[in-house]
């Protein structure tokens, strides 16, 4: 088979319909899979976008031509795999492209348990099999069992928080087309005191009405409006594969992932003090601080989620956020999850009469930029740009962890580091106010883009 790189990425594959990735592609890499993993059977979900179905059944295909059975989900969210995964401790594989365009496509596989899997724990060596072409296997294939995990998805998540005592809430949920319009009915619409507005809950991998990725302040527009429009008390934004939770306050207003990481991670800190949070290098200098204010541990980590996982194992740490929206709960076989984040924002919001923006205020302490893309010709060079700027300043700090990260004399900084999935550099900065974290935005930007 054709060269692979182009689609396997640091922590799971993804590629354009049919161009770079394709069935019989599909079909190789569940093969070399299910070789690489070893486990007795594999189990196998998929999104709603119009090429997830074939890829998924290909790929299923591979697993089963080397004697290994598939649990074969249909359709789910991410997390709905990783509970399949974790629940039955299983291999697992997901079919889905999260928050790319309706053209892209691609997989994301996880050991028993929902293990990680990145490059250095197996990917590399799935692509390799799968280029060269598996070993023809002697012995009698495996079977397909068709299985529907929603239900236990959700009874699950509702016995990890529990929102029966919560004050009667509205909530404007937007799906953008994608798996959140399949999830959120079955886990918040069953018997709760929640009045569910549902924005774009119809499966539709063309994404009609905007694209599915809430890291955009454009694709949010509409749910802010539906929430100003309602009165509601929060608005909730999901991804395509709805792994991903954006929380939008009673004001219409967005709350960060750093400012719902140290929410969720105060909880979980009430429930098992001393415990450490793992929190990226992209997320608010307040996280590490009220953990540690709260009594918790807090750990430093590189950004992606097989990096968290794994970090998770080692320190055993019960909960990780990131500045995505990615948020990890050990309970969740350390898997992420947007829809356990947003119960549990839902459940402190339930539990008392403060609006969500008081709540969240004294979690949010500096302003920051968000995350800023620049599509550069030469990403290596800009990064070096940068740093020859900044690395002798007197009293600045520089570490390399994940990209370029800079800290400042009073305490402003900002990481620059290339996409995984994208041909980007990806710029986030934060600072005491807006003004500085704008004039420390200009010029790395006038490096990156010269």
């Amino acid at each position: 088979m054709a060269d692979l790189g182009s689609i396997f990425k640091a922590y799971d594959v993804r590629g354009v319909i049919p161009d770079t990735l394709d069935v019989n592609i599909a079909r190789a890499i569940g093969a070399a899979f299910a070789r690489v993993v070893e486990g007795p059977a594999v189990v196998v979900a998929h999104d709603m976008r119009p090429s997830s179905p074939d890829l998924s059944h290909a790929f299923a295909d591979g697993v089963t031509s080397q004697g290994v059975d598939v649990v074969f989900a249909g359709l789910g969210s991410t997390d709905l795999l990783y509970y399949g995964s974790g629940a039955l401790d299983l291999p697992g594989a997901m079919f889905t492209a999260s928050h790319n365009p309706a053209e892209y496509n691609g997989i994301k596989m996880c050991r028993a348990g929902a293990a990680p899997i990145s490059a250095e724990t197996g990917l590399d060596e799935i692509r390799r099999l799968a280029e060269q072409g598996v070993p023809e296997y002697d012995g009698p294939r495996g079977t397909v069992t068709e299985k529907d995990l929603l239900s236990d998805y959700a009874d699950y998540l509702r016995g990890l928080v529990d929102l029966s005592g919560s004050r009667p809430l509205k909530v404007v949920v937007d799906a953008g087309n994608g798996m959140g319009g399949y999830t959120v009915p079955a886990v918040l619409e069953q018997g709760l005191p929640l009045e569910i507005v549902p924005l774009y809950f119809e499966l539709d991998g063309t994404f009609p009405n905007h694209p599915a990725n809430p890291l955009d302040p454009d694709n949010l527009v509409d749910l802010q409006a539906k929430v100003r429009e309602t009165g509601a008390d929060v608005g909730l934004a999901f991804d395509g594969d709805a792994d991903r939770c954006f929380v939008i306050d009673e004001r219409g207003e967005p709350v960060s992932p750093s400012a719902v990481t140290a929410l969720v991670a105060s909880e979980e800190l009430k429930r098992e003090p001393g415990s450490i949070i793992i929190h990226n290098l992209i997320t608010s200098a307040a996280v590490p601080e009220i953990v540690a204010e709260r009594g918790g541990r807090p750990v430093r980590t590189r950004v992606g989620h097989s990096y968290i996982k794994a970090t998770m194992a080692e320190t055993g740490a019960i909960f990780g956020g990131e500045h995505s929206a990615h948020y990890y709960f050990r309970d969740f076989w350390r898997a992420d999850t947007g829809m356990l984040a947003a119960m549990h924002v839902l459940r402190v919001l339930g539990a008392g009469d403060r609006p969500l923006s008081r709540i969240t205020e004294e979690y949010s302490r500096y302003a920051a930029s968000g995350e800023i893309n620049s599509k550069v010709a030469d990403a290596p060079g800009r990064m070096a740009a940068v740093r020859s700027a900044f690395a002798e300043r007197d009293g600045v700090t520089v570490d390399e962890l994940d990209g370029l990260s800079v800290t400042l004399p009073g305490g402003a900084w900002f990481n620059l580091r290339a996409s995984n999935t994208e041909p980007l550099l990806r710029l986030n900065v934060e600072a005491a106010d807006d003004d500085e974290v704008a004039r420390l935005r200009d010029e790395v930007l006038d490096i990156v883009r010269a």
